[in-house]
């Protein structure tokens, strides 16, 4: 298994619509990121995998992201995805391992077990639940990761990070552990690793989300703002 234990995975991605999403951006925000510290990136598309596998020399958790009609399932949703994927230059695939129906009615075991045989690389099945993780590990995955707690229709009155479905999975199954989602916080990466017990931790909008985060900040500044001229009125 490649090593990434009690390491900061960090995710470097960017909306579609953002100027962000471009290759060499998305390839100096892995640079920066490994140049201080990170042991590993987790990039979208094989355009993008190509762009950091060119700067760093981490491994690089690769997945691409397909929105396709019939299906909520969207990242490396299909085995031609993960070639793609593989081809580009990643380290790891990772794909979505919810129950829900895979796009051409592809099932999780098939791909798992064809990324290993045909493609020779480590899978991260990023899940939402515990029965997700079970299936995942049981099918023959090397990672597993809390990446969909609070994105599916099972979980989406939950927010992440899922620190109560991180800690069943480091208890009670015998995997490589990823907690992924919601870390907004260098304490919150440390509780992850040191008290719930994660092998690793993926940080990405703390730390890469600029549209995000500036969006955030925002809307938050523009509320205290309302808020300001409301009590100024009331006077």
């Amino acid at each position: 298994m490649i090593n990434l234990e009690k390491g900061l995975i960090v995710s470097c991605q960017a909306p579609v619509d953002s100027p962000l999403h471009d290759p060499y951006i998305i390839g100096a925000m892995a640079q920066a990121a490994v140049n201080n510290g990170a042991v590993a990136v987790r990039i979208d598309t094989p355009n993008h995998i190509k762009a950091v596998r060119e700067k760093v020399n981490v491994p690089i958790i690769g997945l691409w992201k397909q929105v396709i009609a019939g299906s909520d399932v969207y990242i490396t949703p299909q085995f031609h995805h993960a070639v793609a994927v593989a081809e580009a230059g990643a380290d790891i695939i990772a794909i979505d391992a919810t129950t829900r129906y895979r796009p051409g009615d592809e099932k999780l075991i098939d791909i798992i077990t064809r990324i290993h045989q045909e493609l020779g690389k480590p899978v991260m099945a990023d899940v939402d639940t515990f029965t997700s993780a079970k299936l995942a590990v049981d099918a023959g995955a090397d990672i597993v990761g809390t990446t969909l707690f609070g994105y599916t229709a099972e979980t989406k009155n939950f927010a992440p990070p899922g620190w109560e479905l991180l800690t069943q999975i480091v208890e009670k199954l015998d995997t490589f552990v990823i907690c992924e989602g919601g870390i907004s916080s260098p304490k919150e990466a440390k509780k992850a690793l040191n008290l719930v017990g994660a092998d690793a931790v993926v940080v990405g909008t703390a730390i890469t989300g600029i549209d995000l985060q500036v969006k955030a900040y925002v809307e938050e500044v523009s509320r205290g703002e309302v808020g300001a001229k409301h009590s100024e009125n009331s006077l």
